[in-house]
């Protein structure tokens, strides 16, 4: 147990490190964004400072939230806190929604009513934004693939998106200063991409953690690894069920396994001790495993015997 809670530590210290750059950097993009679209005329670059806003507070949300979800297991919360890092997820996802919201209307207000052509150096603004977010997502889904964080990988793709519309930011302004007078809606057409784009990604993100919550079967590769190496332990005839429970970045599994029906009650417990250690030592994310035990069956009939790890 040591060293699984050793284990979930340090990829909490990952998710939070680099969470915390994430904030930073979206920070001062969003401050850089706002200012030159102000001054520059250009609402698309004021959106992109609007997606920007909220990275801001939905990686401050997760951060709080991988915070709380590390906290061990307790009385009233017997299997730990991990949900937590599910609940932020769906939080962020309702966060951004709310963001396009903002700039879809706020577009289609600026259709109706032109503004002025965007200045130049707001495409500069947005390539340095474009290629400082794109470096900044691989960075974050590299440490969300590493520890398995469905809620640093939705982080990692909020700066996808701002990439994105960033890009789109780009191209619209590019079409208005081009095309002179009566091409200034490109620029808000951009931002209505951009708004688009925002909820194609909410799905992408709410949708697993919604999963998570309900206890879906999220890893069948995983659930895989864990039947291989369950049916390799000394003692086990056939693995009947083996069901994951992803709670924030560890797993809890329950596994039913038959064994020889003549043994002793003492001997099969013993080889689900087996099973229990030999999954944890290959698979270090596997925090706690439960095994149900049961007699191999004789002519079609089993007879139930049920022990616990303690």
């Amino acid at each position: 147990m040591a060293k699984r809670d050793h284990q979930g530590k340090i990829k909490n210290k990952k998710a939070l490190k680099t969470t915390l750059i994430g904030i930073i950097i979206s920070a001062a993009l969003a401050i850089i964004k706002a200012l030159g679209g102000i001054l520059g005329n250009s609402y698309a670059l004021i959106a992109d400072a609007i997606e920007s806003t909220t990275d801001v507070f939905t990686s401050a949300m997760m951060w709080v939230g991988l915070k709380w979800s590390s906290k061990p297991p307790d009385e009233n919360h017997p299997y730990g806190h991990g949900k937590a890092e599910a609940l932020i997820s769906v939080g962020i996802g309702i966060a951004l929604t709310f963001a396009a919201y903002l700039i879809v209307k706020d577009s289609i207000y600026h259709i109706i009513e032109p503004h002025k052509t965007p200045a130049p150096y707001t495409l500069v603004i947005l390539v340095v934004v474009i290629v400082t977010k794109e470096l900044l997502y691989r960075f974050v889904l590299k440490t969300g693939d590493e520890i398995e964080s469905g809620a640093v990988k939705a982080d990692a793709f909020h700066h996808r998106s701002d990439a994105i519309t960033s890009a789109a930011a780009f191209i619209g302004i590019s079409i208005a200063i081009i095309g002179g007078k009566g091409y200034e809606k490109a620029d808000d057409y951009a931002a209505l991409f951009a708004a688009i784009f925002i909820l194609i990604n909410v799905y992408h993100i709410i949708r697993p953690a919604i999963g998570e919550l309900l206890d879906e079967s999220m890893n069948p590769e995983l659930n895989k690894q864990i039947i291989d190496i369950t049916e390799g332990v000394q003692g086990v005839i056939k693995v009947e069920k083996c069901n994951l429970r992803k709670m924030g970045l560890m797993y809890h599994v329950d596994l039913h396994i038959w064994v020889n029906c003549h043994i002793s009650v003492r001997d099969g417990h013993q080889i689900a001790h087996n099973v229990k250690d030999a999954v944890q030592h290959d698979l270090p994310q596997v925090l706690e495993a439960m095994i149900h035990v049961e007699p191999a069956k004789e002519n079609g009939h089993p007879i139930t015997i049920t022990t616990q790890n303690n």
